[in-house]
């Protein structure tokens, strides 16, 4: 019973709502940055903030599935939300890191050969470009079946953006730790599913081919 009134009012809430909400952090954070709140470093810290916002965003992304089987609580009608304005942040962080920091176009390839950990967070950010171009209900109709499979390269973004803030951290970081400790069990609880819907695929394949 509760959790059916937890249901039924997350129904009454309009999903522009989360395009309303979600952008203020990031929108805090730079208004911050233009008033000088931002510490000694306010570039580097612009780009921390969006960053890990976004990674945030791809996690309670990730945890929308889970929620549902184990809870019942049903957020799947806020997952596009969630995983556009995921990219959102990834293209603001990307865009400070490229027109603040790195402000040399010529010189964008030599740092994601260079640095391990651009490359992963570059890597992460053409991996959502898809995603993002295809969030839509005429790309869900086009694409059939293919669109599911495709959107499984939403772990895949998670892991290389959680490898990255990984790669970002000084020393022993706890907290980058537990972003991917959590990314990666997400991705566990999936592996069984994926696993089973492979072995059907192939059995309707053979028996296809057989018959």
């Amino acid at each position: 019973m509760f959790i059916q009134s937890i249901n039924a009012g997350l129904r009454k809430i309009p999903t522009w709502v989360l395009y309303i909400i979600l952008p203020i952090p990031g929108l805090s954070a730079i208004a911050a940055g233009l008033t000088d709140n931002l510490g000694p470093e306010p570039i580097n810290e612009l780009e921390e903030q969006l960053g890990e916002f976004a990674l945030k965003l791809l996690i309670v992304g990730l945890a929308v599935s889970p929620l549902l089987h184990f809870t019942r609580i049903n957020l799947v009608r806020f997952r596009r939300a969630i995983g556009l304005m995921a990219f959102a942040y990834v293209l603001a962080h990307f865009l400070v890191w490229f027109l603040l920091d790195l402000q040399a176009l010529n010189q964008i390839w030599t740092e994601i050969a260079k640095r391990p950990y651009v490359t992963a967070g570059f890597a992460g950010f053409i991996v959502m470009i898809p995603l993002a171009l295809t969030s839509n209900d005429w790309s869900v109709r086009r694409l059939g079946r293919f669109w599911r499979v495709l959107h499984r390269l939403t772990y895949l973004a998670a892991i290389l953006a959680g490898v990255h803030f990984i790669m970002l951290s000084k020393g022993f970081d706890v907290e980058a730790l537990a972003h991917m400790a959590v990314i990666l069990a997400f991705l566990a609880l999936r592996v069984g599913k994926w696993r089973r819907s492979l072995q059907t695929g192939l059995q309707g394949l053979r028996t296809k081919l057989i018959g």
